[in-house]
């Protein structure tokens, strides 16, 4: 069965690292740990216009 990078059912705001983590089979909170980090060290703006991409972007989950 062919994975598909799609947002999570499990999400703090709109899913997207959730659905990163549950993608490359890496704790969600891992994810988040690590994205938090990067966008407060690349000085927030680049990190909040790729999770704005990425929410745009990426499918939603599954309804079932």
């Amino acid at each position: 069965m062919e994975k598909k990078l799609k947002k999570s059912r499990n999400k703090m705001l709109a899913g997207v690292c959730a659905g990163i983590g549950e993608y490359m089979g890496i704790d969600p909170t891992v994810i988040r740990v690590v994205y938090a980090l990067l966008a407060v060290f690349s000085v927030g703006f680049p990190g909040l216009l790729l999770y704005l991409i990425l929410c745009l972007i990426m499918p939603a989950a599954d309804a079932n």
